[in-house]
């Protein structure tokens, strides 16, 4: 039978159904065995925490997330002989791209993890299960669903809806259409002011709650320019007390170390763990940004994303964030001391790892296509060597999806609202504490682009800038990109911006499956 990529779902019966199994293969659920089990608080929490861990995220953040929010927003390069990663440089992917497909299929699979629970979480309840476990669990999900149709959205654009995986399968119709996407928005905010009413004020750190989803609409209202949402969203996670930028001297420390994970900054991440097995489960952003010359017998770098010569113009003079983010020369960590077999490499190492641009690249010395290397979620060379604990490609480190720093540009770009500056004291406060954090002056009016600037230094290379380029509109995301060197130092690349590369395309295999998909998108609200 044919695999169903965006139906392709776990469900919990008695345990859950392996995750290596078509969706359409799986064993149905039944009363019988929702009555066997989610009788307790664990037993139900052990079910949602999946939907946090790097499992079903990882076709996304292992690569998609970096190709997408920051190679293609020109943020990052990656080299020529990178074949798929390369095409977000230039634009060259298309419907058979690896890496759209692996995006693709870790949306529907969270996504479908999280309707098939709460269906089975709605059973259990009309079976006498407790709804103070079960509805926090529900909420959980819908959550979940909320995140995942918003990047759909802006990803894909029109997309389909999958709000009963279970049914789909049971009734074996898999011609579903694809929907507008101003629905498949709706979709995600509907689904997260429901997540909003039913989640707690405060959970375990790292766990969902009715700030984070307010975050989440205050950043969904925002897109839909819907300001007034956005500000009055916002305001409710800024007053509620429960969030703070983390101190500036601990700015470096929320990317390099899990002993930041769901830090007072953090509010959504997805909760990694240090481990080989399953794939996924650990953080693999470390050996696809770190620097070849930081291998180690504990942890592998290959510097397949590096930062992109246009972003490394856009530094201000003495923004503390810069070597929080990227690794230039004269970039050190004392207590960072790697080895190998070369002498001569230990004995400039000695001191602790050095990022030199001068040095024999044979012997520790680095000198790439951009000269410079990605620093965020590199946590170093392993416990041997100086560090935290390193599993080959796998760190601790969580990954934060949703920063604190974000509702407070939120904010601002909400008060401003569309106009041309705003020197709204509110607005402004909001701004400057994320631009006073980073060591730069304050502002006294800011403007749009003040605050896409702000935007893309703070949450560069957390996947966020292409987003930024694209709800812009089409004609300034073509003038963005194409004024941007995408190239190396010595061989500069600029390319021509047309509208079809403002989303990604549907996966030729989701199409060649359900022929559904290549038809015109259809609403999906009768009104």
């Amino acid at each position: 039978m044919k695999k169903k990529i965006i139906y392709y779902v776990a469900i919990l019966a008695i345990a859950m159904v392996s995750c290596s199994k078509d969706f359409t293969e799986r064993e149905s659920l039944t009363s019988v065995d929702v009555a066997k089990t989610w009788n307790t608080a664990d037993e139900v929490r052990a079910t949602t925490s999946t939907l946090y861990s790097g499992l079903p995220w990882a076709g996304f953040t292992s690569r998609a997330m970096d190709d997408i929010g920051d190679v293609m927003a020109g943020n990052a390069h990656s080299y020529e002989g990178n074949g798929d990663y390369r095409a977000f440089v230039v634009f060259s992917q298309s419907a058979t791209t690896a890496l759209v497909g692996y995006c693709w299929t870790s949306f529907y699979k969270v996504g479908g993890w999280a309707a098939a629970y709460l269906k089975a979480f709605e059973m259990k309840k009309t079976l006498g299960g407790d709804p103070a476990i079960i509805d926090p669990a529900i909420a959980e999900c819908r959550f979940m669903i909320g995140v995942t149709y918003f990047y759909i959205a802006r990803i894909f654009g029109d997309a389909p809806i999958i709000d009963d995986p279970g049914k789909v399968a049971l009734e074996g119709n898999y011609n579903i259409p694809k929907y507008l996407k101003a629905d498949v928005m709706r979709y995600a905010m509907e689904q997260m002011a429901l997540a909003e009413e039913g989640l707690p004020d405060s959970d375990v750190p790292g766990r969902a709650t009715k700030s984070a989803a307010r975050a989440y609409l205050a950043k969904m209202y925002l897109y839909n320019k819907d300001y007034a949402n956005a500000a009055a969203k916002a305001q409710e996670v800024m007053n509620s007390g429960k969030y703070d930028l983390v101190p500036s001297d601990q700015y470096d420390d929320m990317f390099n170390s899990s002993a930041m994970n769901n830090n007072i900054e953090s509010i959504f991440a997805i909760q990694y763990q240090l481990t080989q097995n399953p794939w996924g489960a650990g953080c693999q952003l470390q050996c696809d940004r770190g620097p070849s010359n930081l291998n180690t017998s504990e942890s592998s770098m290959w510097e397949l994303f590096r930062p992109s010569l246009d972003f490394m113009k856009a530094w201000e003079p003495g923004d503390i964030r810069r070597p929080a983010t990227v690794m230039e020369h004269g970039w050190s960590h004392p207590s960072w001391k790697p080895t190998n077999a070369d002498p001569l490499y230990n004995a400039f190492m000695a001191d602790g790892y050095k990022y030199d641009t001068i040095q024999s690249t044979d012997h520790g010395g680095v000198l790439n296509a951009t000269r410079s290397n990605i620093a965020k979620y590199v946590v170093g060379p392993g416990s041997a060597y100086g560090g935290e604990p390193v599993i080959g490609m796998n760190t601790g480190q969580n990954f934060m999806m949703l920063r604190y720093a974000d509702v407070l540009l939120i904010y601002a770009e909400a008060i401003l609202a569309g106009n041309s500056s705003t020197s709204d004291a509110g607005a402004l406060d909001a701004f400057n504490k994320v631009r006073t954090r980073a060591g730069l002056a304050a502002k006294s009016s800011i403007t749009i682009d003040d605050i896409i600037h702000e935007r893309r230094m703070e949450f560069a290379f957390e996947g966020d800038y292409w987003y930024d380029i694209q709800r812009q509109g089409f004609a300034k995301a073509k003038q963005i990109i194409e004024a941007q060197n995408r190239g190396a130092v010595g061989s500069p690349l600029y390319v021509t911006f047309s509208e079809n590369y403002m989303y990604l395309p549907i996966p030729a295999s989701e199409i060649l499956q359900d022929p559904e998909l290549g038809n015109p998108a259809v609403p999906y609200y009768s009104k």
